[in-house]
């Protein structure tokens, strides 16, 4: 198998298991989304292993494109995990009654140069 193929097949199944984690985020399956966090990380040794890149292989369109999907995949997920965390984050807060310690303000000066000038 050439180097290139591999390297499309790899990607492919990146793109199947980042997809699979998009379900799993939105279902909050939380067993899925451990699998889909232990897939990914093999699959990064795979491509890691595979090391196209070291040895000046050109990445032809299809794989330029699969990659592309997988960055775009991924920055969706990523997103979707800090919505979730920043969600689970206020409603514990409001059922302690407490606000986060380090909440950013708003504009240039935040909430850690504002509680600086107050003391």
């Amino acid at each position: 198998m050439s180097a290139s193929s591999e390297l499309r097949d790899n990607l492919r199944q990146m793109i199947a298991v980042l997809q699979a984690e998009r379900q799993a985020l939105a279902g909050l399956d939380l067993d899925a989304i451990i699998g889909a966090s232990q897939d990914k990380i093999a699959l990064c040794g795979t491509l890691d292993e595979t090391g196209p890149f070291a040895d000046g292989f050109a990445l032809d369109e299809e794989c330029r494109g699969l990659l592309d999907a997988a960055r775009r995949l991924n920055e969706v997920n990523r997103q979707v995990r800090n919505l979730i965390a920043a969600n689970v984050a206020a409603r514990l807060d409001a059922l302690t009654g407490s606000p986060a310690l380090y909440r950013a303000g708003t504009g240039a000066r935040g909430a850690y140069t504002y509680a600086g000038a107050r003391g």
